[in-house]
């Protein structure tokens, strides 16, 4: 049996797919992007900024399933550009102060609305 997570303190989705789905205690988020929830506009003034964003929205998704940090096994970083990957990196590990989740990370040549990152995550209660 599936659970559809919702929550308004995330970007709303923008396409037809849930913001995440909790099935059988594990919860699989849908990629989140750097938009500002209150005012639905994108943060893109630096790649820290935007990454904070994103994992802003993340940690929102994750409350919404009553879950945090500590129970993210699993993230995907799509980034357009691999010279943005250390500085992605420096704020990513400001979120998993222990015990990182496993990771992976691809540079791809667009993402929704022409953002920088985007993250999704799996994790278990």
């Amino acid at each position: 049996m599936k659970e559809i997570i919702t929550t308004k303190n995330a970007p709303q989705a923008i396409g037809p797919y849930s913001q995440a789905v909790l099935a059988n205690g594990t919860l699989y988020s849908s990629g989140q992007i750097a938009i500002d929830p209150q005012t639905n506009l994108l943060v893109l003034e630096t790649i820290e900024a935007e990454t904070h964003q994103v994992m802003k929205n993340l940690r929102a998704v994750l409350e919404a399933a009553n879950m945090d940090f500590s129970n993210v096994v699993k993230c995907t970083i799509f980034l357009k550009d691999m010279n943005q990957y250390a500085s992605i990196n420096e704020v990513y590990k400001t979120y998993f102060n222990e015990n990182p989740p496993a990771r992976e990370a691809v540079q791809v040549s667009e993402l929704p609305k022409s953002v920088n990152v985007e993250i999704s995550a799996i994790g278990v209660k």
